[in-house]
């Protein structure tokens, strides 16, 4: 138990270091992790948890909680979230008081312009490695296309176009 908990705090902790965006700027390494590297859960597992994530209020982090959970119960989940959320925290409070000190350089100016395209490229990565697990057949691609553009263009909860998919995933299945 003891092997699998340090296992779980490396595998997190580093994972927590690059995260810039958040934790679904890394959702494919930590599906890769969690699912191909370790074999501690199947895609379907994964997808679960990660549903489960998003839907709950609160930080999509729970999902890397959740993880831990499934893993190593209790302990587990207090690993998994400490791992995941110490190390960036720290580099967040740093990184703050070099910025606050130094902000009118030229060169932090254009580290904080650089972040940016970075963090939106790493979550598009991490939109397409989902789509990719997720849709197994033109109709789970549709409903996750349709998704996509609901959030995009409305300004409405994206827990509507959730369910809208799911009861269409459902009638789908039904039907056939």
């Amino acid at each position: 138990m003891l092997d699998l908990l340090l296992q779980i705090a490396r595998v997190f902790a580093l994972l927590s270091l690059v995260s810039i965006g958040g934790a679904n700027a890394v959702l494919p390494e930590i599906r890769r992790q969690v699912v191909v590297v370790h074999g501690w859960m199947s895609d379907s597992a994964f997808a679960n948890v990660f549903a489960i994530s998003h839907a709950a209020p609160g930080p999509n982090i729970i999902m890397v909680s959740l993880i831990g959970w499934q893993l190593a119960g209790l302990a587990g989940l207090l690993v998994a979230t400490l791992a995941i959320m110490a190390p960036s925290c720290m580099l967040a409070f740093v990184a703050g008081r070099v910025i606050a000190r130094w902000s009118e350089r030229r060169w932090i100016r254009l580290l904080r312009e650089g972040l940016i395209p970075l963090a939106l490229g790493l979550i598009l990565a991490s939109g397409l490695s989902m789509t990719r697990m997720a849709d197994h057949d033109a109709i789970t691609l549709v409903i996750s296309l349709g998704t996509a553009a609901f959030v995009v263009v409305s300004r409405r909860n994206p827990l509507w176009a959730i369910a809208a998919g799911t009861a269409a995933n459902i009638v789908v299945l039904h039907v056939t």
